[in-house]
């Protein structure tokens, strides 16, 4: 292929979303302010550079970023010395990180105003999605620049949604992981329910996958050992998704609740929960792993 991608943040999702786009026959040149980083990707055979700068040396067709925070995205993109400063009219702009919709909206803004196409495109799945290219990827921007986006994305993900106009994948995925820390800890407190009153927990899990109490962390990710194989609960909790990553995302839903007055009982409750278990030292475990604070003697949950 001709395109060459310029793909900036090479975490534990970035890294293999770049690789299976190098893999699909896609030019890669890749950038993070990790060292470690860096050299795990040109492991992987792909082309690193040492800055940002770098990267533009040659002609860019698209920019993909996979970046923690929307002041990362925002330095990144809108910067002194920002992407959308170096990029051509023809350059294609692709944020899959997950960050607020101001943000979003903001970079889209200005984008547009010097006519380059953007799209945020958060995605969901953990690293085991973005090993196997089977991540959900939720987009937000014109039906233009979805369509020249979507074959892209189709190599990194299995299921590509266009939620709106921009900022309104990152609306979409604020959402969905809302629900999915809501019903992890339904989940564990489940699980750890059986477990109290002595019953087979794969029982349990068996009977609650093929009732009314499913869930995508029951069925796929559960958050006890034993259950399903590759879930990260076999392998001491190394994540996979990050509790500090789904506390960003709550607060993240939070804010957007407050923004529009929206009444999310739950999703505050689930924040609470997961602030105190970040804040006893454990965001960098999984987030399947606050099965452990709820599995406490005391079931020590900060309500008020």
């Amino acid at each position: 292929m001709s395109e060459t991608i310029a793909f900036i943040g090479l975490g534990n999702m970035g890294n293999p979303m770049a690789v299976n786009l190098y893999k699909a026959g896609y030019k890669i040149k890749v950038f993070d302010i990790s060292t470690k980083m860096v050299h795990k990707a040109a492991e992987s055979g792909l082309d690193t550079v040492d800055n940002i700068s770098e990267l533009f040396n040659d002609k860019i067709s698209t920019v993909i970023t996979m970046l923690p925070e929307g002041k990362n995205s925002r330095e990144v993109y809108l910067g002194e010395d920002g992407i959308i400063n170096k990029v051509s009219k023809e350059c294609l702009l692709i944020d899959c990180s997950t960050i607020d919709i101001n943000t979003s909206k903001e970079i889209g803004k200005s984008a547009e105003d010097k006519n380059i196409l953007m799209v945020d495109a958060p995605v969901s799945g953990g690293v085991m999605g973005a090993q196997k290219a089977t991540l959900n990827i939720m987009v937000g921007g014109s039906k233009l620049a979805f369509d020249r986006a979507h074959p892209i994305l189709k190599v990194m993900g299995k299921n590509i949604y266009h939620a709106g106009e921009v900022g309104s994948g990152n609306g979409a995925k604020i959402c969905n992981n809302m629900s999915l820390g809501i019903t992890m800890i339904a989940a564990s407190e489940s699980l750890m329910l059986a477990k109290r009153l002595n019953i087979n927990i794969k029982k349990v899990h068996e009977i609650m996958k093929n009732a009314s109490g499913n869930s995508w962390p029951i069925a796929v990710y559960p958050p006890l050992p034993n259950l399903i194989d590759g879930a990260p609960s076999n392998n001491k909790y190394k994540p996979g998704f990050s509790a500090g990553m789904m506390n960003k995302d709550l607060k993240l839903a939070n804010e957007c609740s407050k923004s529009v007055n929206a009444n999310t009982p739950l999703g505050k409750m689930a924040l609470k929960i997961y602030s105190k278990f970040c804040d006893n030292g454990n965001d960098t475990k999984d987030f399947s792993a606050i099965s452990k604070l709820i599995g406490g003697d005391a079931w020590d949950y900060p309500i008020e």
